[in-house]
Parts: C-alpha cells; sequence; structure tokens
C-alpha cells in the first residue's frame, strides 16, 4: 500500500529524525571499533529483480505475503552482501554481525537515514527511537519483493509436502551446517549465514545471525551527495555502546 500525501509531508518534515547517529561507512572501513577488532565478510550475492526490498526474520515473517517492502526503492541488480563481523576475542564471545551492506553503487554514502514502510506514526516517535523490524528467530535476511513471492511459494509448497516438518530443523537447518563447513571463518558450528537460492529461481536470499540474537533492528538507506540511494544497511550492534 503506497503511503498517503499526509504521512509524505510528515515524511519529509520529520526526516533528521530519521538519521543514523553513527557513520555507517565506518563498520565497513575501519578496522577497529570501541576496542574490537573488525572483519569484513562477503556472503555471496543478493538479488533485486525490482527495487522493492523487504528486511525480514526469514522463519518467522518472511513466510507472510502480507508483508510490505519499504517505500522508497534500489536500483535493480544483483549486489555482494557485506557483512561487518565483531571478530571474536580472548574473552571468549564469539564473531557477532554488526551489520549487512548492499551496495547499489560505488558512489560513497554521505547520510544515513532509516527506511521506512510508508505508515509509521513518525510523529509520535521518541527520540533516539527508531522502528526496525522484528527477529524472532535469531536470523535476518536482505529481500526483494519478488523473491519475497517465491519464498512465499516455496514455503507453501514445502510445508503442503511436509506437513508436521519445521522449515529450520528439517530444511534450512542441514544447509547452514553446510555453509560453516564450507565457510567456517567467523560462523559457529551449527552455520551463521547460508546464501540461498530459492529452489526454481535464480534468486539469492542471504540469511544471516543478528547480532545478539532477538530484538528489533534499525534499517538505513545511504545517500549520497546528490541525494541518490546508493546504499542499504542493516545494524545488528550498535558498536560503541555495546562495547564500551
Amino acid at each position: 500500500m503506497a503511503p498517503t500525501n499526509e504521512w509524505l509531508s510528515q515524511w519529509e518534515q520529520q526526516r533528521d529524525r530519521l538519521k543514523c547517529s553513527v557513520d555507517l561507512n565506518d563498520y565497513f572501513n575501519l578496522s577497529e571499533i570501541a576496542g574490537k577488532q573488525l572483519a569484513v565478510l562477503d556472503i555471496g550475492p543478493t538479488s533485486i529483480p525490482t527495487g522493492q526490498i523487504l528486511v525480514r526474520d526469514p522463519l518467522c515473517y518472511l513466510g507472510d505475503i502480507e508483508e510490505q517492502p519499504y517505500f522508497q526503492t534500489a536500483p535493480v541488480g544483483t549486489y555482494s552482501t557485506e557483512v561487518c563481523v565483531v571478530r571474536p576475542d580472548e574473552d571468549g564471545d564469539c564473531a557477532r554481525y554488526a551489520a549487512v551492506r548492499l551496495r547499489f553503487s560505488d558512489v560513497p554514502a554521505i547520510r544515513f537515514e532509516e527506511a521506512l514502510i510508508g505508515h509509521e506514526d513518525i510523529l509520535g516517535m521518541a527520540d533516539e527511537e527508531f522502528f526496525g523490524f522484528n527477529v524472532d528467530a535469531g536470523l535476518a535476511c536482505i529481500c526483494d519483493k519478488q523473491a519475497h513471492q517465491a519464498f512465499c511459494d516455496f514455503a507453501s509448497r514445502w510445508h503442503q509436502e511436509h506437513p508436521n516438518g519445521n522449515l529450520y530443523d528439517d530444511y534450512f537447518a542441514a544447509l547452514f551446517a553446510k555453509s560453516f563447513h564450507e565457510n567456517p571463518q567467523y560462523q559457529r558450528n551449527g552455520g551463521d549465514w547460508l546464501n540461498w537460492t530459492i529452489p526454481d529461481t535464480d534468486y539469492h536470499i542471504p540469511m544471516l545471525q543478528s547480532g545478539f540474537g532477538d530484538g528489533a533492528y534499525p534499517v538505513y538507506w545511504g545517500y549520497d551527495q546528490d541525494g541518490e540511494i546508493c546504499q542499504m544497511v542493516v545494524q545488528f550492534i550498535h558498536i560503541q555502546l555495546a562495547y564500551t
């Protein structure tokens, strides 16, 4: 559903409040923030055939065809999926994924602003609050609307063929474990990321662990100096706040 003219007017007036409080370029350009060593991991392509994007927990919410994409669109194409990793240290913590990024062009982003669907209560938003998306299975993915339709079709067929099955335990778990064995760096034994191709399609949907697990996380568009969208970044961990 397209946003109303009234909502768009509120959005234009309140855009300064939707800016990210940190420069998300640092997550992918710096080797250390707040005493934590960082790395950038490429987990393969993300397919964006229409430019209409959703960010969802793939196990809990992506299977609902009523889920709506962000009202702004990205350039169509296939893009590398870059993950900012907080590297494990002697404290014993595992690698944590602090952010995931798609770059739609090589032009640098000079501003990051929260991506919205078009029905959020912007005027009721408190300071330092964000809208974001919910995670209830510890996973997140960036998904084009056309790929979302294909995912819903796949999930519906799978559940018809496996009426008593669990989509993660009986299907995805083995694929995540295979991802770990093939790419063990910055993954736990069961697998922390998977670049999945929807069966009978060419659509890639990378799935990955969401920072510290379940919760709500913000999604940001990156804008270049001409005001054009050049990136999307999902922030799982506010590194400065979490580690100082």
